[in-house]
């Protein structure tokens, strides 16, 4: 059994609680009162396009990509339809073949192992650090086989996983890195040298989401994929574009992932505001932190030496508490909160109808 189902089975009385800051009102997601900050900023944007009527692949798409890669100090970003559509296209720039393996936290959200399993690859899952949430690397070589391509370490809940030791181990074992930064946008992961680097910029590749809860959000589904690698970049490119580089022809099997030129709009205005946008997050964390720190039956957000934290969530644990009481308290001073996730991707009933052998190597099943 691993630490993090001890937590979740053994000690039936903790539990993961998260609330979720936003702007200006502490709500689970308030994006009317962000729109109505920038509204008219956002509304000549859109504007902009639909007298243009340039909807697919316009300017606004091709200048998000550059303030985007600005922004990162990343040489390549390639938009895409959202972040699930980034993780798939990711993996298949990588030439892998049917049950090559790779290695992913079993905490995270479904989309991480969703496209490994559709893409006829072995996912093998690794526990993850029970104060950061993030992929624990000192269990990582112990799943390492032959047959291991790739490593995903994901960014979760704003705050980076251990890169520096991820890294060495991929350039030990000849390993890909797929960041998932859905949850990271604007953070900063710091190397022992004092080098700093946003996160998405780390691995060989590295994948986010602007879903609408995103740190960088627009108004509907959006993705995109960042790489220094040049030719990597050329081949997420077509892969993305039907496996095309000119128009009708054809040279590998692609997907149809675009960002709407709308959407790039919006971002193009909400970049600006996103370092502004994660340090009002990061106050009120602090406020909370401040109020919660000698409360002995809870346990605040651990905060990484190597890694600043943006707060997609704030997380707490809870001990010898009970999880729909404290809630309740919660809803009743206008708090909102959440369980994120309840229950890990190994033991969701979803992946148990696949070869569980083949799959996964976690042996504690719960009735």
């Amino acid at each position: 059994m691993t630490k993090f189902e001890k937590i979740f089975f053994k000690f039936g009385h903790l539990f993961i609680l998260q609330i979720k800051f936003y702007i200006m009102k502490i709500k689970m997601l308030d994006l009317r009162s962000q729109y109505l900050n920038i509204k008219e900023e956002i509304d000549f944007s859109i504007k902009e396009v639909l007298e243009r009527a340039n909807f697919i692949n316009g300017d606004e798409v091709k200048k998000f990509s550059k303030n985007f890669e600005n922004y990162l100090k990343v040489k390549n970003v390639i938009p895409c339809g959202n972040g699930t559509d980034a993780l798939q296209i990711a993996l298949m720039s990588l030439n892998l073949e049917k049950n090559d393996e790779v290695i992913l936290p079993s905490f995270t959200f479904v989309s991480n192992v969703e496209v490994v399993v559709l893409l006829g690859l072995k996912a093998v899952f690794v526990d993850v650090f029970d104060d950061t949430f993030t992929i624990n690397y000192k269990e990582i070589e112990k799943k390492i086989s032959s047959k291991t391509r790739v490593i995903i370490p994901v960014h979760l809940f704003g705050q980076s996983a251990e890169m520096k030791e991820i890294l060495e181990i991929s350039k030990k074992y000849n390993l890909k890195v797929i960041e998932d930064n859905a949850q990271a946008i604007g953070t900063t992961y710091f190397f022992s040298d004092k080098v700093h680097k946003k996160t998405g910029t780390l691995g060989d590749i590295s994948c986010c989401s602007f879903f609408p809860s995103k740190n960088l959000a627009c108004f509907g589904d959006g993705g995109a994929i960042a790489t220094n690698d040049d030719k990597l970049a050329k081949r997420i490119r077509s892969i993305a574009n039907h496996g095309s580089i000119e128009k009708y022809f054809y040279e590998k099997i692609g997907v149809n992932s675009r960002l709407d030129t709308l959407q790039a709009g919006i971002l193009n205005v909400k970049l600006k505001y996103l370092d502004k946008y994660n340090e009002k997050c990061k106050n009120i964390a602090d406020f909370y932190d401040s109020k919660f720190a000698k409360i002995e039956n809870l346990q605040i957000p651990k905060r990484s030496e190597n890694s600043n934290h943006t707060f997609h969530q704030y997380t707490l644990i809870l001990k010898n508490t009970n999880r729909k009481d404290f809630m309740e308290f919660l809803k009743t001073k206008n708090i909102p909160s959440a369980i994120y996730y309840p229950l890990p991707l190994h033991l969701q009933k979803l992946f148990l109808n696949f070869s569980v052998k083949m799959l996964f190597q976690f042996r504690y099943i719960p009735n």
